[in-house]
């Protein structure tokens, strides 16, 4: 990009050139993790991906260079916003073929049957929490943005973290529920299957409030749904904890289409400072 970027372009060629160098730093950790193992390797590609996640936040600061503004950031916003759908696809993908996986390895029983439909209803229902106007609107909002820069490195830089963290926590819950559906649900049973969906929750929340600046209610409703239920969970199967936070994810995407198509006036994106709820 240095070399392909005209000299007239002094501020995108100082851009890349910051990038560049915190880059390199992250890179020299990643590789020496490559190198290294157990421990030592996870301790390296630890720090390399916060000084990755650290970059847009100090904007690329460089001794000598400065820090980039916003507007240096000249980035396609749909072709971003297409991209990390893709890896939102790729996520929930994953976690289906996982369980399936392990369900096709078990010997089958209702209660492994029922454990199977409540995982798979559950991740239905991220996929429609995500992708029912929230990504349409999302693609829209970036490509029209004045600042495209600034939406990219909250909502689809940072915002996107807990998403897809609640995705993959969500899988391993599902993985428990599979291998042990009875009994009591232990600690790490609730933490995956109550703080999975609830991690994606709070990630999509935040993501749509910075698309188009509303808080929607059916999210807050599930978010409250699934902190009541987690002191609950000790008490119940993990079957049975499993299909009650299928259910809020259902409840929330059901409400959040309804009320969507209820109301179409709702605008792409709605001033910075708007509070108004679904």
């Amino acid at each position: 990009m240095l070399w392909a970027v005209p000299r007239s372009e002094i501020g995108l060629s100082r851009n890349f050139a910051r990038i560049l160098a915190w880059l390199s730093a992250s890179g020299v950790l990643w590789i020496a993790g490559g190198l290294a193992e157990g421990g030592v390797r996870l301790g390296l590609w630890g720090c390399a991906v916060a000084i990755e996640y650290a970059g847009p936040l100090f904007r690329f600061w460089t001794p000598g260079l400065g820090a980039s503004t916003l507007q240096d950031w000249t980035i396609e916003g749909g072709h971003m916003a297409e991209r990390c759908a893709a890896f939102i696809i790729i996520a929930l993908g994953e976690s289906i073929v996982v369980t399936g996986a392990t369900f096709g390895e078990l010997q089958w029983s209702a209660g492994v049957l029922a454990a199977f439909l409540a995982a798979f209803v559950g991740s239905l229902a991220m996929w429609w929490v995500y992708f029912h106007k929230g990504a349409e609107a999302g693609a829209e909002a970036i490509s029209h943005a004045d600042d495209p820069g600034r939406l990219a490195r909250l909502g689809y830089t940072y915002l996107h973290m807990p998403i897809v963290a609640g995705i993959i926590i969500a899988a391993a819950g599902d993985e428990i529920v599979l291998t042990h559906p009875t009994g009591h649900a232990d600690l790490p049973a609730v933490f995956a299957l109550v703080g999975g969906p609830l991690l994606f929750l709070v990630g999509t929340l935040l993501f749509k409030r910075t698309i188009h600046g509303l808080l929607q209610l059916s999210h807050l409703a599930g978010i409250a749904a699934l902190v009541a239920l987690a002191p609950l969970g000790p008490l119940l199967s993990p079957l049975a904890l499993s299909a009650a936070t299928s259910a809020v994810m259902v409840v929330v995407a059901v409400w959040e289409a309804r009320s969507i198509g209820a109301d179409r006036s709702v605008p792409a994106r709605a001033s910075a400072g708007a509070k108004r709820v679904d």
